[in-house]
């Protein structure tokens, strides 16, 4: 047997018993029987380009990401500046004498000066289309925190988008995830009206991005509006208020009041946003799609007021976590006049004049608070331009590097004044001869990132905060692996596993001698439209003997959750644990999604893992006869090669299982005709294609519900790290638009 290679190994007939050994039971109650499928050797890459693939190339010292990108302490403020010439092409080759930094109208002593480089070491976008059509889809590579170059979350402004102005979005966004988005990039699709369930984690896997994008729809409780603006009338007590209704009060006190609400919303979503991007390292980059942003009222200077301090305190907070916001109009080129939705039927021409005059303050209000806010944080403001993609373009190349400058501010920088925080006007002056343009966010609060931080949570809004962050806690690691499957009885259903570090918890030594450890688990299921599926918190406290605990820290514990899934779509599980003892937090995310089953498609449910010792696992499967005198249970293999943790040691055999639903039939023979194959990834790259084999439909009781699985070695030469397995399942009956199915999963490979 090879020791460079990944092998199939398994009999055409794998006994009932081996498959149990996946766990206690299958996803609710769906029983593992006698199914496999048996395939031909097929060799991979030599052992040698496959292990110098896996070596990560050096990250050159210029393109390192600091994590403290921007800091505003006592010592040090230090912010990033983006500087263009006259013609917009960036400037990178600036030397610290050939710029001055103002604050307060005062030039500062710059101590700190260089420019970060953040252009993509990559080309190529994420899971690029292949050219042979039929070809499954290279499952997503996971990026690690040092492989990010750009962190980009698309917040989709459905408050406020017209009918018109929500499709071209949406196409803008498929287009961007298709064609611009880069293998090194991490995006979030937001939605303002989507409550935090719809706060998607960031990700490069386009599966959950495109389930995002589906959701961006038009919300008629937003502007009520299907076109840019609202019809004008000559009675405004009959236009249609915001569900349609002709009878509608329809007034501009309603509209307007209207509008300074999801204004608020909006705002407030932006600074949620901003918040959790400070979590993340390196600079980061929010895209604003809106109708408009009315943030200032000429007749109300006390809502200018609250709402310019509100746009200062979104400033600062966007500062310290080093994101700019860049503003879309998705309303695109607008001619302002009259359209065939207006009734100026018995208005005077005057009327008719006043009204459009009032149209065109109200769309010139509404863009100029776009462009503030993206002003006052360093990004770019576009509008009046119906290509949305092109606009976007220029967002990410407006992502190749900034400069970083940093001055050691005045001890009356965090003074107060009247008892109120004061807020420092900054600004950047090229001294090198020519006309340039410089783009950094405007000012500060004179408060220092120490004094800033948040007083000390309770354990609740501990446990809240990690679930609800659009990024994980790692105070104590987990490991979630959520399943989909479906029952003739009970229907589709999510089974979750959720993998918990023994020795990330704590444990006291109790008078009798057992171990004590108390913990708090938090869980929500979140559907596609943002709202609560399922959710459950419990304090559990367990009690170890000595053997008991020995096993939890090695191979650590595994809790079972399980959701009935009445409806199809895209669904997220967030949950959150809390060790009592050291307080420490850690939470875990996963996206899923539940086909239709009743639409008669083909689909596959999730896979499930085990590996084991060739050795036991040929004996298990009656594969070699037992020799004289052993003792099976006593190789339990590796306690983490299990279907929660999926860590396996080269050279174990990995046993995997799934379900296989609305394969088509044959009029002739009533049986299905698939066929299936195994892969297997590593960043990216094949490092295992199995051939395709048939499906064994041997004593399969069900036929729209088939199960299969098999076994393969893993190589005794696989480098450790990070793999991705696939399945790839071929209905020979089925639409050529809808016969190939994928499910994959992946595992890691532990010395």
């Amino acid at each position: 047997m090879s020791k460079t290679r990944l092998r199939p190994y398994l009999s055409l007939h794998l006994r009932m018993q081996a498959f149990f050994l996946l766990l206690p039971a299958f996803i609710c109650g769906v029983m593992l029987v006698q199914t496999s499928f048996s395939q031909t050797p097929t060799p991979t890459p030599a052992a040698t380009p496959e292990g110098s693939q896996q070596k990560p190339s050096p990250t050159p010292p210029d393109q390192e990401r600091d994590l403290d990108v921007v800091k505003i302490t006592t010592n040090l403020v230090q912010i990033d500046a983006v500087v263009l010439d006259k013609s917009g092409k960036r400037i990178t080759d600036l030397r610290p004498e050939e710029v001055e930094m103002v604050e307060d109208g005062k030039v500062q002593k710059i101590s700190h000066f260089s420019y970060i480089s953040l252009e993509s070491r990559t080309a190529t976008p994420v899971n690029p289309k292949s050219t042979d059509k039929s070809a499954p889809p290279v499952p997503p590579v996971k990026l690690k925190p040092e492989q990010v170059r750009r962190t980009i979350a698309l917040v989709v402004d459905d408050l406020g988008l017209s009918f018109e102005s929500a499709y071209f979005v949406r196409n803008a966004l498929k287009k961007f995830i298709d064609q611009q988005m880069q293998s090194d990039d991490l995006v979030a699709i937001i939605r303002t009206g989507g409550g935090i369930g719809a706060l998607q984690q960031f990700t490069s896997d386009k599966r959950q991005l495109y389930a995002a994008i589906e959701k961006v729809k038009w919300n008629p409780i937003g502007t009520g509006h299907v076109s840019a603006f609202a019809p004008i009338s000559a009675d405004p007590t009959t236009r249609a208020d915001s569900s349609g209704n002709p009878n509608g009060s329809g007034s501009e006190d309603i509209d307007e009041f209207r509008q300074d609400i999801f204004a608020v919303g909006t705002l407030g979503a932006i600074n949620y946003v901003v918040k959790g991007l400070g979590e993340l390292p390196g600079r980061k980059s929010v895209v604003l799609f809106s109708d408009g942003l009315r943030l200032f009222d000429r007749s109300d200077p006390f809502l200018n007021t609250r709402i310019l301090s509100a746009l200062r305190h979104l400033t600062d907070l966007a500062n310290r976590a080093s994101v700019v916001i860049y503003t879309m109009d998705a309303r695109g080129l607008q001619t302002l006049g009259l359209t065939a939705a207006d009734d100026t039927a018995g208005m005077s021409a005057d009327q008719v004049e006043q009204s459009l005059s009032d149209r065109r303050n109200q769309f010139f209000d509404s863009q100029d608070g776009l462009a503030y806010l993206s002003d006052q944080t360093g990004g770019i403001a576009f509008r009046n331009n119906n290509d949305l993609n092109a606009g976007l373009k220029k967002v990410m190349d407006d992502q190749q590097g900034y400069y970083l400058i940093g001055f050691r501010p005045d001890e009356s920088t965090f003074d107060k004044v009247n008892g109120r925080t004061k807020f420092h006007k900054i600004s950047l002056r090229i001294k090198r001869p020519g006309k340039f343009s410089v783009r950094m966010r405007n000012g500060f609060f004179g408060i220092s990132d120490e004094a800033a931080t948040v007083a000390k949570q309770t354990p609740q809004q501990q446990l809240v905060g990690a679930l609800i962050s659009p990024f994980g806690s790692s105070g104590i690691q987990l490991r979630l692996t959520s399943l989909f499957a479906n029952d003739a009885k009970l229907g589709s259903v999510m089974r979750s596993l959720l993998s918990i570090n023994g020795k990330d918890l704590t444990f006291t030594v109790e008078p009798d001698g057992t171990h004590k450890s108390v913990f708090d688990i938090l869980a929500v299921t979140f559907g596609d439209n943002g709202t609560i599926v399922e959710q459950f918190g419990r304090r559990h406290t367990i009690t170890l003997k000595d053997k008991a605990y020995e096993r939890v820290l090695s191979g650590g514990l595994v809790y079972n959750m399980m959701v009935p899934i009445k409806k199809p779509g895209a669904y997220q599980l967030r949950t959150a644990l809390r060790d009592e003892a050291s307080e420490r937090v850690g939470s875990a995310t996963q996206f899923i999604e539940v086909p239709d089953i009743k639409k008669n498609r083909l689909a596959i449910s999730g896979i499930l893992m085990k590996g084991m010792p060739l050795d036991q696992y040929l004996k298990t499967a009656g594969l070699a006869a037992p020799s004289q005198g052993s003792d099976d249970t006593a190789e339990e293999g590796d306690p983490h090669a299990n279907s929660a943790v999926r860590q396996f040691r080269s050279g174990f055999a990995l046993i995997y299982a799934f379900s296989v639903y609305n394969a088509q039939l044959d009029k002739a023979t009533g049986k299905p005709q698939l066929k299936v194959q195994a892969r297997v990834f590593r960043n990216g790259q094949t490092v295992f294609s199995g051939q395709e084999v048939p499906f064994d439909l041997n004593d399969q009781p069900d036929l729209k519900r088939l199960l299969g699985g098999g076994a393969i070695q893993l190589g005794t030469e696989m480098l450790p790290g990070e793999y991705v397995f696939q399945i790839v399942v071929t209905d020979l009956l089925a639409n050529e638009k809808r016969r190939v199915i994928t499910q994959w999963t992946d595992f890691e490979i532990v010395k």
